[in-house]
């Protein structure tokens, strides 16, 4: 088997006839407690029953036009969490609907279109500038390109995307199905965008605001976390977002060399997918330091018996002291044991990189209900504000935040 395949999409693929079959399933719930579980309030049983009934190209409007994103978030959405763990079926003690493999049948169909189900409304000479072309951004832009207005969108990367593009594991993300949707959102019109442009370097807030009407920040959390322990800065250790982010971006995966032991310090879904993408490279031995207990890991159920499932050993209650050289190799020593390893990848969180002027409050750009920060003219949504790292969640900032600007402009 090659790399490539080792790589390829692990994602629930649904056959039509097993789509009809699992739709079936569906009571159709009037008060449906996966649509509150969703935040992005997608109509869960109305898309349904449009695939129930043959109408996927319904399905797909029901879904898209609360979520642009919805072929993203069918695959990396924790829908175990949300409305999966809501559905009915849960509640009875039995296997919830597949809402998640559902949702990637209708929204599959719908970009194999070439066209996405919505039409720009007509110009209104309203222009905005948006900061961040990942989930947050680029959601907000479709939102305002959908209702008239031109988008510049400003991204510090060579590449739109964001963490869809480069900071989720290639098996949940395959191929170049993250370039393909960031596509098909643009279809709309209206939306530029401008790449390698990095706020703070050939970008400054102070010009944006001068030459847009309005500007909108879905920065994310481009800064990493330190462990500040002593050794950190040794070679062989790095963060793991750059490995992960190096590994989707590779041409040829086969030529990146994990190392034959790899240490991750973390217990999130970037731990995880650093670690299980290390063992698929060919790592003999991967161990996951997590510093407190299972029930604590920001990592799901799930996502943790996929690591366990994949060959990697998880430690917990096992806080790192300190990463040191050790006859050519690296030590990772806890207050238990010590840990070799060829590689050490750091997964211990993110951060944002401060925005002078704009408040921040707890770590995050500080905004009010209607997602203006303490700058007149500026927004801002997604990671880089308070709230939950999930997709789902900034795709749902940025479209709210949309609907903010709008008014805001026509005020």
């Amino acid at each position: 088997m090659s790399v490539e395949d080792i790589f390829s999409d692990t994602g629930t693929i649904l056959t039509p006839a097993q789509a009809a079959v699992e739709a079936s399933r569906c009571y159709f719930c009037h008060d449906a407690p996966c649509v509150e579980a969703c935040p992005t309030g997608i109509d869960v049983p109305g898309f349904i029953r449009g695939i129930a009934t043959g109408n996927i190209a319904g399905a797909a409007e029901k879904i898209l036009s609360e979520n642009i994103f919805g072929g993203a978030c069918a695959r990396v959405c924790p829908t175990e969490i949300l409305c999966e763990r809501a559905c009915v079926w849960t509640a009875a003690g039995e296997k919830p609907i597949e809402i998640g493999a559902l949702q990637r049948v209708a929204t599959d169909w719908q970009m194999a279109q070439g066209r996405q189900p919505f039409q720009r409304a007509e110009a209104t000479g309203k222009c905005v500038a948006v900061v961040g072309a990942g989930p947050a951004g680029l959601s907000c832009a479709h939102g305002l390109a959908l209702r008239g207005h031109d988008v510049t969108v400003y991204e510090a990367k060579s590449k739109p995307g964001g963490l869809n593009e480069y900071g989720i594991a290639a098996y949940k993300m395959a191929d170049d199905f993250a370039a393909r949707e960031v596509e098909f959102l643009l279809s709309i019109g209206g939306i530029f965008i401008e790449t390698n442009r990095k706020l703070g370097e050939s970008l400054s807030l102070a010009d944006l605001c001068e030459s847009f009407d309005a500007v909108f920040l879905g920065l994310g959390q481009a800064a990493v976390n330190a462990l500040h322990i002593p050794g950190e800065a040794l070679p062989g250790v790095r963060d793991a977002v750059d490995f992960i982010a190096e590994l989707r971006q590779a041409p040829d995966k086969g030529q990146i060399k994990p190392g034959r032991r790899v240490v991750v310090i973390g217990g999130g879904n970037t731990a995880v997918d650093a670690a299980v993408q290390a063992k698929l490279l060919g790592a003999d031995d991967v161990v996951m330091l997590y510093r407190k207990g299972k029930e604590q890991m920001s990592a799901t159920t799930e996502e943790r018996q996929w690591a366990l499932s994949h060959g990697v050993t998880i430690h917990f209650y096992a806080a790192p002291l300190q990463i040191q050289q050790d006859d050519g190799a690296l030590s990772v020593i806890t207050d238990k044991q010590k840990f070799l390893a060829d590689v050490v990848l750091k997964a211990v969180g993110q951060k944002i990189t401060p925005v002078e002027p704009i408040a921040v409050e707890h770590g995050r750009i500080k905004i009010d209900a209607r997602y203006a920060t303490s700058w007149p003219k500026i927004f801002a949504g997604g990671d880089c504000t308070a709230g939950t790292d999930l997709t789902v969640h900034a795709v749902q900032d940025g479209k709210l935040a949309a609907r903010a600007i709008d008014i805001f402009l026509k005020a």
